[in-house]
């Protein structure tokens, strides 16, 4: 709003010329303006103040710390699949992969760790070398280890608890992972239940995952994420998938068909202030799905091993997927990798509509401020008109 104003007390020659007198009430140009000075202002705050836990200063790269400054899509990223998810060099290469992948499609990766007790939102080349390297020697990181890693100066590779609390206090709304933990077989009995479950039930940021892994137990996993209030979505498809395989036979009520779709349930869930995340889950591609029975008989023997070793709590899940490679001669690896790189194609899409419908929203709530400040000063010159 420009005023120009003479030097007579009274106004009488008050002049109003205003950028709206030109452009349409939903013009997109004002909205995309509008939008990029709300995103500046907003976090405006991170370059002034970096992100702190309590005392201890987090590390944001300047790719991330520049996308989140302008309000563009971000998307972070785990590093337990990394360090104990894969073998080197396949871990290096699959996390540099699908790193590019989020990039060519419209967003910027973040992967997270933490590195000599500083935790790291977006990786450089060279930390993503370390830590594949690094391999087992880091510290397998969930929310309840975070502080240990940190106290101690080392080197933890976050899982998905703890990256999407990381996620959450640099502001990224979307997190990307092969597979979310879920509630072992026999748990009811062991009561061996991921803290993904429960960090899903208190951090609102969404997790797209291909469903649970399939060594667990997915009816009861679906069960506690019911308890825990979190809404679980499969994407273009009724049937939550089961990691390895399309399906695993359990039904669930909200299904997403598009990244559109996706970006409204998040916002929605955000804007409610329900304090939840969301699990948006998506099929692995039908060519590199594994056969059922296949993966099944590979299961229930690395069980049966784990049990005879008495491998449990963290060192579980590492041993019964790498065991599964092995009985399946490296087909699980292979649609593991696959399933990431697919992941990251759908995630990198919602947090890319996510950001537009963010951009649309705040654009046209700051149009509407100023259409409101142009009315009120015009009446005011009306006003002082008559006088």
């Amino acid at each position: 709003m420009i005023i120009n104003r003479t030097s007579s007390p009274q106004f009488d020659n008050l002049q109003l010329t205003s950028p709206f007198r030109r452009s349409a009430p939903n013009s997109p140009p004002l909205i995309a303006m509008a939008s990029t000075v709300v995103s500046r202002l907003s976090n405006l705050n991170r370059h002034l103040y970096p992100p702190k836990i309590g005392g201890f200063a987090m590390k944001v790269s300047p790719e991330v710390d520049e996308a989140l400054s302008r309000g563009e899509p971000v998307v972070a990223l785990e590093s337990t699949i990394i360090s104990h998810g894969m073998p080197f060099p396949h871990n290096l290469e699959t996390a540099k992969e699908v790193e590019a992948i989020v990039r060519n499609n419209g967003a910027v990766p973040a992967t997270i760790a933490i590195l000599d007790g500083v935790p790291c939102i977006g990786l450089s080349l060279e930390e993503l070398e370390r830590l594949a390297t690094l391999g087992t020697r880091a510290k397998k990181t969930a929310r309840r280890d975070i502080a240990h890693v940190v106290a101690s100066r080392g080197n933890g590779a976050t899982t998905v608890s703890a990256s999407m609390i990381f996620a959450s206090m640099v502001g990224i709304p979307v997190f990307v992972t092969g597979g979310i933990g879920g509630v072992h077989r026999h748990g009811e009995t062991t009561m061996d239940i991921s803290s993904d479950l429960t960090e899903l039930g208190r951090t609102p940021v969404a997790v797209i995952s291909a469903g649970v892994k399939s060594i667990l137990d997915i009816p009861r996993t679906l069960e506690y994420l019911e308890t825990q209030g979190v809404c679980v979505a499969t994407y273009m498809t009724n049937e939550f998938p089961a990691f390895f395989t399309e399906k695993s036979g359990c039904k669930v009520n909200c299904r997403v068909d598009s990244p559109e779709d996706c970006a409204r349930l998040i916002d929605a869930n955000i804007q409610l202030k329900l304090g939840t995340g969301t699990l948006i889950a998506v099929p692995i591609p039908k060519e590199h799905a594994a056969s059922g029975n296949v993966i099944e008989f590979a299961i229930q023997t690395a069980l049966r091993e784990a049990r005879e070793k008495n491998v449990t709590g963290c060192a579980e899940t590492p041993f019964l997927l790498a065991r599964v490679n092995e009985l399946t001669e490296g087909a699980s690896l292979a649609s593991n990798i696959a399933l990431v790189k697919n992941n990251a194609l759908v995630g990198a899409k919602i947090a890319a509509a996510l950001t537009q419908l963010r951009k649309l929203s705040k654009g046209g709530n700051l149009f509407s401020c100023f259409l409101v400040g142009y009315h009120v000063i015009m009446w005011f010159h009306l006003l002082c008109s008559w006088v």
